[in-house]
């Protein structure tokens, strides 16, 4: 292992490696110097060492050599300069990020290259080989040589960051922005494989600063800034991993938030709240989970309604439709009918585990009157509410699935983005007609069931237009396999038939028990029971008395105990709370002194290397001068001037100075010498070749002057011989140009006459063309003309028609009112009619009533000769015994002068058709009131006033 004598050594080492294309041994020097315990002391070159040295751990792909070098930088810096530490992780993420994108933009670049070098051309032999023994294509090939190995690389960076910064309080914010860059990688690249290893990782961490609570410089999750760190972390977590579709690790990254709140109890804000109910819903939503799918659409819409001041009506509307329309999607019957015990079990603790997450009762249900208590049925649209009154309040056994699905129609075509709520970027109300769909078909079979004991095939296919027979067939299996429905299929008859026969069927016991209770509260109201005084009475309302002073003994004393409890608890917790404080100002004492004590010695080791590296450089330059004073020494023959180790760094640097300055003139003075003799060179041989150069100056222009003249003799020639030859063409075609100008007239003819008949035909085309168009627009304007003036007609048709109608309909109200009028004055003569007919009857009854008085006392008085004091009741005792009343007075009257009493004066409804003038009987009265119907009895009028009253209306008309 090479040693250094400073750090600045080391880094001009690995330069002049890296110089020299000597990485590895670059890397190996750096890398002893970073884990060597002589250099523990931190300095500013440590910094630019570890910049070097995660370049070249980048550039050659070396992670378990940055891993280590970070984990020893760590130690180096971590009390002393944790920011330097911080700057060295992000440039390192920094460079393994850059490299990823370089070798992603080379493979892409490379595949366009390959897609447009020559469209023309087939594919190379060696191509197709690799194609066919590889089976990849290009891209894939590429990809797996060039980039694969860089995202490998970089994935493995962000795993060696985040073990480095774990468990740190004071690398908390590097740890959560490293997590939050590896989770933007994996949905970038939808790396899923990656990204479930990533949470694991994460998920340890968390693991291990639960388990170990003593280690040093443990953050501390109750502080509200680590909180939020780690709820920040976790969230994102949840979002990538619903974006790239991972459910399970989105319902694993819950239930850490979960266990995260349940850890520090205390709840997250409201935005990251809606974040959590809302990826809750999804997750349930994916997994046909209904049920606390719309628990969950419930809580962000409490959510929502609440903290969010910036939701509008329609964003309100939308939410509150998703929580109705979900908790209508939860299957009406539990499908753990028929499972076994160790299967029930298992559901259970899983409904359990998952209820926990939202805060839901797994014993009770999404109810009605839950969602009518939070305001969410005053929310949602139209369409919703009638959906919900349809298939929650209305019997329609064979109208439902025809109301409903129109409804359904209009409710998938809702939604959208809601604008004031970000945290829920879309709903669509579209995704729940397919469980609605299935939700009503099945309401309909219930309630067919309820009403029809058989009905054909065709017929239950007709009234459920959602889905073929199949399917329905299909949903009725599975319901009646929960033990929802009781039916069965004939496809021989072509036949259902519904309902159980036995007496213990659910269905027959609901309606005996509804038939039962109705008749009970019948017989209530028929005959209300009467409540009896009694002493065991007197005992029960004692003994009620006594429960409620226990029951009020038993809660005064839970709520003591519970107050002693919470004082106790109090108590205990104020005391950790001191215990905490004291352990923590000791612990901060004992940093700070030991902060103290490390600065101390850090500052004396760094006076004392400081002092240690002057000395060493003195002494190193000193031998450096010495060596050179005796290297000149030895090339002149002299004997170096110097005493061995009497000699100092002074003399030795006057020395040198001489020995340079001898030097420099011995230098110059030669350097002056050779210039003159150059100089004098140079002149001799200019003043030598002059002469030669003058002569062949001469030669030169002889040879040209020849040669030109030759030149030009040549090309006189050539012309002369190309003139004669175009004189001779000339004669030669001469004798042609007669033919030539007759064959120009006659095609200059052929063509104008071709001209002149393509001319002809074209304006003939152009004006049949024009007379067309012509025709066409009068057929056109003719036709426009018509059908205006046919509506005008029409129009005026309508018109007149209605016209008439008015006309008619006020006739018809002007015929009825007339009519109606003549109907009451009718009404009125004949009301006038019976008055005067009941006026007559009534004279008439007083007469015959005075006639059978007058008649009676007579008889009375000569049979029964009565004191004088009871003549007087006798006789009134008749118009008494007639069962009507007769007013004091009257029977005053009679008493004291004896005169005969009037008769008991009949009112409007006595008057009618069946008048009784007999005297009934006290124990038979109501058969009497009746017996004149069918003909008079002893002592009555020998014709009835019903037969008298029609007589004479008879005869009056």
């Amino acid at each position: 292992m090479a040693t250094f004598a400073r750090p600045e050594n080391a880094l001009k080492r690995a330069e002049e490696l890296i110089n020299v294309e000597q990485k590895q041994e670059a890397l190996e020097a750096l890398h002893s110097f970073i884990t060597s315990r002589r250099y523990r002391a931190w300095t500013r070159s440590h910094e630019r060492i570890m910049f070097k040295y995660v370049e070249l751990c980048v550039d050659m792909r070396r992670g378990r050599h940055a891993k280590d070098g970070l984990i020893q930088y760590r130690g180096i810096c971590q009390q002393v300069n944790i920011t330097s530490l911080e700057e060295v992780i992000k440039h390192f993420m920094q460079l393994a990020t850059e490299k990823a994108e370089l070798a992603r933009n080379q493979a892409q670049a490379l595949e366009e290259a390959l897609d447009i070098d020559d469209l023309e051309a087939d594919k190379r032999p060696e191509d197709l080989m690799l194609s066919y023994v590889s089976g990849e294509k290009g891209k894939d090939r590429s990809d797996r040589e060039l980039v694969t190995p860089w995202f490998k690389f970089l994935c493995e960076t962000y795993r060696t960051v985040l073990e480095i910064l774990r468990n740190n309080s004071r690398l908390e914010a590097l740890y959560a922005m490293t997590a939050h860059r590896a989770f933007q990688f994996c949905k970038q690249y939808k790396r899923t494989t990656e990204f479930r290893r990533l949470c694991e990782i994460i998920r340890n961490h968390l693991a291990n600063l639960n388990k170990y609570r003593d280690q040093r410089d443990r953050p501390d999750l109750s502080a509200p800034e680590s909180l939020q760190l780690y709820l920040d972390t976790r969230f994102e977590q949840l979002k990538v991993a619903t974006e790239l579709e991972l459910w399970q690790e989105a319902f694993r990254s819950i239930e850490d938030i979960h266990g995260l709140m349940c850890m520090v109890k205390k709840i997250p804000k409201p935005s990251l709240m809606v974040v959590y109910y809302s990826k809750l819903s999804e997750i349930f939503w994916m997994s046909s989970n209904h049920l606390y799918h719309a628990y969950a659409w419930l809580k962000l819409f409490s959510l929502q309604k609440s903290f969010n001041k910036n939701l509008n009506q329609k964003d309100l509307q939308l939410i509150a439709s998703s929580v109705v329309l979900a908790a209508l999607s939860v299957p009406p019957y539990d499908r753990s009918y028929g499972a076994s015990h160790f299967e029930l079990e298992n559901e259970k603790e899983r409904s359990f585990r998952v209820a926990n997450l939202i805060a839901f009762d797994v014993e009770s249900k999404l109810e009605n009157r839950e969602m009518v208590a939070k305001g969410v049925m005053n929310c949602v649209t139209q369409e919703v509410k009638d959906l919900y009154h349809i298939m929650e309040h209305e019997f329609l056994p064979l109208d439902l699935a025809l109301k409903v699905q129109p409804l359904l129609t209009k409710i998938s075509k809702l939604g959208g983005k809601l604008a004031s709520a970000s945290s829920v970027p879309e709903v669509q109300l579209s995704q729940y007609v397919p469980s609605l769909e299935k939700l009503a078909a099945l309401r309909l079979l219930q309630r067919v069931s309820q009403v029809y004991q058989t009905m054909n095939i065709d017929s239950l296919s007709r009234i459920i237009p959602f889905f073929d027979f199949p399917i329905v067939e299909k949903i009725s299996v599975d319901a009646v396999k929960n033990n929802f429905l009781a039916m069965k299929m004939d496809y021989r008859k072509g036949a259902i038939f519904f309902g159980n026969k036995s007496l213990e069927s659910e269905g027959l016991r609901y309606h005996l028990s509804s038939f039962a209770e109705s008749l009970s509260k019948s017989r209530v109201m028929i005959h209300p029971p009467v409540k009896r005084i009694s002493k065991l009475g007197e005992t029960v309302s004692d003994l009620v008395e006594l429960v409620e002073k226990e029951h009020k003994r038993l809660l005064a004393r839970k709520s003591i105990i519970e107050k002693r409890k919470e004082e106790q608890e109090r108590q205990l917790l104020e005391m950790e709370r001191e215990e905490e404080a004291k352990r923590l100002k000791l612990q901060k004492m004992t940093e700070e002194a030991e902060q103290k004590r490390l600065a101390n010695e850090f500052e004396q080791m760094k006076n004392q290397r400081i002092r240690r590296e002057i000395e060493e450089r003195e002494l190193e330059e000193a031998q450096a001068l010495l060596q050179e004073a005796e290297k000149r020494s030895k090339k002149k023959g002299k004997k170096p001037v110097v005493e061995g180790e009497k000699i100092t760094k002074q003399t030795l640097l006057e020395l040198a100075v001489t020995e340079q300055l001898r030097e420099k003139q011995e230098m110059e003075k030669k350097l002056q010498k050779l210039a003159k003799t150059m100089d004098y060179l140079e002149r001799a041989k200019r003043e030598e070749a002059a002469p030669l150069i003058e002569a062949a100056f001469k030669q030169r222009l002889v040879e040209e002057e020849a040669l030109h003249e030759l030149e030009q003799q040549r090309e006189i020639d050539v012309s002369s011989q190309r003139h004669a030859g175009d004189l001779e063409e000339k004669r030669r075609l001469g004798r042609m140009l007669e033919n030539k100008k007759i064959f120009q007239e006659r095609v200059v003819y052929h063509r104008r006459a071709e001209y002149e008949r393509l001319k002809e035909e074209r304006e003939e085309r152009i004006n049949q063309i024009i007379q067309s168009r012509k025709q066409e627009r009068e057929a056109k304007r003719k036709m426009i003309y018509f059908l205006r003036s046919e509506d005008e007609r029409q129009q005026r048709l309508r018109e007149e028609e209605e016209a008439r109608k008015l006309e008619e309909m006020e006739r018809r109200k002007k015929e009825d009112a007339e009519r109606k009028a003549k109907l009451d004055e009718i009404a009125e003569k004949q009301r006038q009619r019976e008055r005067e007919l009941e006026e007559k009857e009534r004279q008439r009854r007083e007469e015959l009533l005075g006639r059978s008085t007058r008649t009676t006392e007579p008889s009375s008085a000569m049979t029964h000769p009565p004191p004088t004091e009871v003549a007087p009741a006798a006789s009134a005792a008749v118009p008494l015994s007639a069962g009507k009343y007769v007013p004091r007075f009257k029977r005053t009257a009679a008493a004291e002068g004896g005169a005969q009493a009037p008769p008991p004066e009949t009112d409007k409804w006595s008057a009618g058709s069946r008048i009784d003038d007999r005297t009934p009987q006290h124990g038979d009265r109501w058969r009497d009131d009746r017996r004149p119907a069918f003909g008079g009895g002893p002592g009555g009028p020998p014709r009835s006033t019903w037969q008298s009253s029609k007589e004479r209306e008879r005869g009056r008309f």
